[in-house]
């Protein structure tokens, strides 16, 4: 992924230029992944540009680093406002939304007791994640040879940096072998999550995806395809997957902030389905898109307004 370099990133509660948002080499979170985050994006409206689901995200980073005993030293009002402004003040019409929450500058060692929390935050431009086509086409995934953090090991309901060793692993592995992304399996044998995606599959015009039991995020793009999939009329369950259902459903898709709904056409060399968009996940994109792009009344509250100019110091 290049950079699209915007102006100003927000750090601590000032904005510095892009260029010099910096740290130092002996920062905590370099060293031991004491860093948590969130992903998340603001979309292009007729009306302007919105953040979608931005309460629920800084709920979520709030939730990682309480789970890390980190204490964010602002509120979560001043967190939203700080995004609202960010966006605003780089004249971004969409774009992604990385919050930082990470143990600074002081002491090394395990014990992170000392160190400052340290805040950031990073907006930039971000197209398709896995791919110009793949929202339409679909992509060539694996089963990975990785499995995701066995229970009471790392906690997978925290996004913290340390989480993403496993990550970086699985969709390594899968790029080296000539796949796009991959798909991990709990401690158990079971379906658990892609890289930096959950997961559902769709058999016999059931959605089905794995529970938060099998080591898997709880991803806000999945909590608002299973409500906007049973707006639909669609049955949705959360249920533990065998590896062997993923070949044998007849259809899969990923979601997430930065994969939005992008579907799944093989697995292991296994065509999945037709091997293309199935209708399910075609509708599911079509009523997804048409929500965040205001086509649709927003019932959930999921769209916050960017402000037209920011009222932040500069």
């Amino acid at each position: 992924m290049a950079f699209q370099e915007c102006e100003k990133i927000w750090m601590n509660g000032k904005l510095v230029d892009w260029k010099d948002a910096k740290v130092h080499v002996l920062c905590h979170a370099m060293h031991y992944g004491s860093s948590v985050f969130e992903g998340q994006r603001c979309y292009k409206t007729k009306s302007g540009p919105v953040c979608f689901r931005l309460q629920e995200h800084t709920d979520r980073l709030f939730n990682s680093a309480k789970i890390y005993r980190m204490d964010i030293p602002f509120t979560k009002d001043e967190i939203n406002q700080a995004i609202l402004n960010l966006i605003a003040y780089n004249k971004l019409e969409s774009c992604y939304i990385r919050p930082l929450v990470y143990r600074g500058y002081k002491q090394l060692g395990v014990d992170p007791t000392g160190c400052p929390i340290d805040v950031a935050i990073a907006v930039w431009y971000w197209g398709a994640y896995l791919g110009p086509e793949a929202l339409e086409s679909g992509v060539d995934i694996c089963v990975s040879s990785w499995n995701r953090p066995a229970p009471n090991t790392f906690p997978a309901m925290a996004k913290s940096g340390a989480n993403y060793a496993n990550s970086q692993l699985i969709r390594l592995e899968a790029r080296a072998n000539g796949y796009t992304e991959g798909i991990a399996l709990d401690t158990f044998g079971h379906v658990s999550e892609g890289s930096g995606e959950n997961v559902f599959i769709v058999r016999n015009g059931v959605l089905v995806t794995p529970p938060l039991g099998s080591s898997v995020l709880f991803g806000i793009t999945r909590h608002s395809v299973m409500t906007l999939a049973r707006e639909l009329g669609i049955e949705v369950i959360e249920d533990v997957i065998p590896r062997e259902q993923l070949y044998i459903a007849d259809e899969v898709f990923f979601t997430g902030s930065a994969a939005e709904v992008t579907p799944i056409r093989s697995i292991d060399k296994i065509s999945i389905g037709s091997g293309k968009r199935g209708p399910i996940t075609k509708k599911l994109q079509e009523h997804f898109f048409k929500y965040l792009a205001g086509e649709i009344k927003d019932t959930y509250g999921w769209l916050t307004p960017v402000p037209q100019e920011a009222i932040v110091s500069r």
